[in-house]
C-alpha cells in the first residue's frame, strides 16, 4: 500500500529530476553561448572603464552585436567569480574570440598596447606636444611650467630637458601623461648610471649631469651614428683645451621663437647657452640624447681634431680639421661656396 510520505518523497524526486534536467539544461545553454565564437568579421576593441561593472561590460556588447543573451553572460560571470577580478582598459576584440577568453583576458589584464615614440634629439617641450596629441593619454600637465611639472612628477628642483629617454614606449589606454615621463625619466636614469659606471677614465666631466648635456649636444651634431664618438672626441679636447665649444645647436636652444635660421648677430648674443660667447658646458641638456650619444660622450674617439664643419650635400657628414686654418678652409668650401651658390 502506497503511503502519503511515498507519494510526497515520489513527488519531490520527480521535481528534483526536472530541476536537474532544466539546470543541466541551461548549463549547456550557457557554456555554449560562452564558448562560441562572437560574430566579428574584423578586429574591434572595448573600452572597460574603472569602476565599471560586468554589467556595463555586458550592456557594450550587447550595443556592439557581440553579445544574444545578458543573463547567461552575468550568471556565468557570477558562477566563475569573474565578475569581480575583471581590470580595467581597453580590450582587442578579433574574429575567433570568445566570451569566456574575453574574460579571461580581462582578468589578466592584457590590454591593448598603443606606441608612443619620443625621437633622440626631442626637446622636453617637443615630448609634451607628443604626449597632448596622443588620444589614449590622459592629461593631468596641462598648463603647467617646467619647474611645475618636475615637481609633480615628484623630480622638484630638476630641469626637464634631456632627463627623459627617447624610445618607442608600449602604453595602455589612459595612461597619465605623469606615469609615462616617470617611466621614461626612470629608464634615461638607469642607462645614465650604467654608462657613467663604464665611462673611460680622465673625462673633462665632473658628473654624470655633465656627461647627459654633453651628450645631448653630441646628439644634435650627429646626424651619422658612426661620427659620433668623434665628435665627442672633438668637444672633449675642446674642453680639455680650454676652448669654447661654439656649437650652433646651443645657440640655437637659447633663442626665443627660433624661425629655423641661425645669424651671425645670434652668435654674438649672449645667453647661458651661447658657447661661442661662453666657456664650458651650458647649464642643461639641449635635447634628448639616445644610448650611444651618452655612450660615445663616455667613451670618446681619441682624436687631434678641434674642429668639424658639415658637408653641404646634406649628407649629415662633417669634415674635420685640427687647426684653426684648415677649418677656415673647409668651412669656405662647403658652407660659404654654399649660401653664395643660393643666393
Amino acid at each position: 500500500m502506497i503511503t502519503l510520505f511515498s507519494k510526497s518523497l515520489a513527488t519531490l524526486f520527480a521535481i528534483a529530476s526536472i530541476v536537474l534536467v532544466i539546470g543541466f539544461y541551461y548549463s549547456l545553454k550557457i557554456h555554449s553561448e560562452m564558448h562560441a565564437e562572437m560574430p566579428l568579421t574584423e578586429p574591434q576593441t572595448v573600452v572597460f572603464s574603472r569602476g565599471s561593472s560586468i554589467q556595463t561590460l555586458a550592456n557594450q556588447l550587447i550595443e556592439k552585436g557581440l553579445l544574444k543573451n545578458k543573463n547567461y553572460f552575468l550568471i556565468w560571470g557570477r558562477l566563475t567569480q569573474q565578475a569581480t577580478q575583471l581590470q580595467a582598459g581597453e580590450y582587442l576584440l578579433t574574429p575567433g574570440l570568445t566570451l569566456a577568453k574575453l574574460l579571461d583576458n580581462m582578468i589578466d589584464g592584457n590590454v591593448v598596447q598603443h606606441a608612443i615614440t619620443f625621437i633622440e634629439g626631442f626637446t622636453f617641450s617637443q615630448i609634451l606636444e607628443t604626449i597632448q596629441q596622443n588620444p589614449v593619454i590622459t592629461i593631468e600637465l596641462d598648463n603647467l611650467s617646467d619647474e611645475e611639472i618636475m615637481k609633480k612628477l615628484g623630480f622638484e628642483g630638476e630641469h626637464p630637458e634631456g632627463r627623459f629617454y627617447p624610445d618607442t614606449y608600449y602604453i595602455s589606454r589612459d595612461i597619465t601623461d605623469v606615469e609615462l615621463l616617470k617611466r621614461a625619466y626612470n629608464v634615461m636614469e638607469k642607462i645614465l648610471e650604467e654608462e657613467w659606471a663604464q665611462r673611460e677614465q680622465n673625462l673633462p666631466f665632473k658628473s654624470s649631469y655633465e656627461a647627459l648635456i654633453m651628450a645631448s649636444i653630441v646628439e644634435k651634431e650627429s646626424a651619422v651614428a658612426e661620427e659620433r664618438p668623434l665628435i665627442a672626441g672633438v668637444f672633449v679636447n675642446r674642453l680639455r683645451k680650454k676652448m669654447r665649444l661654439q656649437t650652433d645647436p646651443t645657440v640655437i636652444y637659447g633663442i626665443d621663437n627660433y624661425d629655423g635660421n641661425i645669424r651671425f648677430r645670434d652668435l654674438r648674443k649672449d645667453t647661458p647657452y651661447n658657447t661661442y660667447t661662453r666657456h664650458g658646458l651650458p647649464p642643461t641638456p639641449i635635447a634628448l640624447p639616445g644610448r650611444e650619444a651618452i655612450h660615445a660622450t663616455l667613451h670618446p674617439d681619441k682624436t687631434k681634431y678641434l674642429y668639424f664643419v658639415s658637408y653641404s650635400d646634406g649628407s649629415g657628414r662633417h669634415v674635420f680639421s685640427t687647426n684653426y686654418k684648415d677649418h677656415e678652409k673647409a668651412v669656405d668650401k662647403y658652407q660659404r661656396k654654399k649660401r653664395r651658390n643660393n643666393k
